[in-house]
């Protein structure tokens, strides 16, 4: 008996819970059919501490590749360090704009019901990562963002301040199968913005010691295009956002801008998403919009879980590791 998924086989029968098990059921054939996956996260999915759930997925080599946000990016470590000193606010929507204010003098960011604590987390961060930075700017060196947060944690000068089992980080376990990650736009982050600073004030001289979003589509490319000739990938895209949209562009990049013949559309593609389907909404658009731009094919097995990420992601995690 598997718990979980005997659960869901047996209650999820209809609507978004249907579509939960559909793609969860497509998701173990892809990967049976020797398919690798692709996931991206958006949102705040690493606050959420999705590594929960998606830590043991790595490990267990049901996920190859990860584009993320640089918020996901950090603030899975930043939970690492600090998590006893984050702050729950489960009433958050009853908070006044004196109450907001209130947590920001005690330097307490907070993302809908959570507190990211200041100074136990993006300062203790930003101490290990500026000799990183400085480091590699003095060397002549540049590396992409995953790969200094790589460096960091290989370094072991976090090791006496987590907080967490590390096996619960999904990035301690995508730095232990050394896993490609993507964060376009990663200036968009806190580390970003400190980043950006250090730039600003000259104790960094370099400003393309951290590598940029194009050199990431060009990594994305040949990673692609290497991995898609031993084997189909599949696109699972948990929100919307630069996330999702930057490494789906990178089939119709190959074939349509590289006039590369032969380029293999994403084999699987599912998208869990509260946003809604409307005007212009890229990250609410139906799969089939994506066929019409060289995305995916008319016969790619694609679903869209219309449901809170945090609540249906854990449950396909569980039940393609046969929980």
């Amino acid at each position: 008996m598997t718990a979980i998924r005997d659960f869901i086989h047996h209650h999820y029968r209809h609507f978004n819970a249907a579509a939960l098990i559909d793609a969860a059921d497509a998701y173990k054939r892809h990967l049976d059919d020797g398919g690798v996956m692709f996931m991206t996260l958006a949102g705040a999915m690493s606050t959420a501490e999705l590594g929960l759930s998606l830590a043991e997925m790595i490990r267990q080599e049901k996920v190859h590749a990860i584009c993320c946000t640089g918020a996901n990016l950090e603030e899975d470590i930043f939970n690492l360090v600090a998590h006893d000193h984050y702050v729950r606010v489960p009433n958050y929507r009853e908070l006044t704009a004196d109450d907001e204010e209130n947590l920001l003098a005690r330097h307490l960011n907070r993302v809908t019901d959570t507190c990211i604590p200041e100074e136990e987390a993006i300062r203790r961060i930003e101490h290990v990562i500026l000799d990183l930075w400085q480091a590699a700017d003095k060397a002549g060196e540049a590396y992409f963002p995953h790969e200094f947060m790589y460096q960091m944690i290989r370094s072991g000068k976090l090791d006496e301040h987590h907080q967490i089992d590390a096996k619960d980080s999904w990035l301690v376990a995508a730095c232990e199968r050394d896993l490609p990650i993507i964060v376009p736009g990663w200036e968009d982050s806190t580390l970003g913005n400190i980043y950006a600073s250090h730039c600003i004030t000259g104790e960094i001289g370099n400003v393309h010691t951290v590598r940029s979003g194009i050199e990431y589509m060009m990594m994305l490319a040949g990673w692609y295009e290497k991995t898609a000739y031993d084997a189909s990938i599949g696109f699972f895209q948990i929100g919307g956002g630069i996330a999702g949209d930057f490494p789906i562009c990178v089939v119709p990049m190959l074939e349509q801008d590289l006039r590369k013949a032969d380029i293999p559309r994403w084999g699987y593609f599912c998208q869990i998403s509260d946003s809604t389907t409307s005007y212009g909404s890229y990250s609410g658009a139906v799969p089939n919009e994506k066929i019409t731009w060289g995305k995916l094919s008319a016969d790619t097995p694609k679903f869209i879980i219309e449901s809170d990420a945090t609540i249906v992601a854990p449950l396909i995690f569980a039940d393609v590791l046969g929980q």
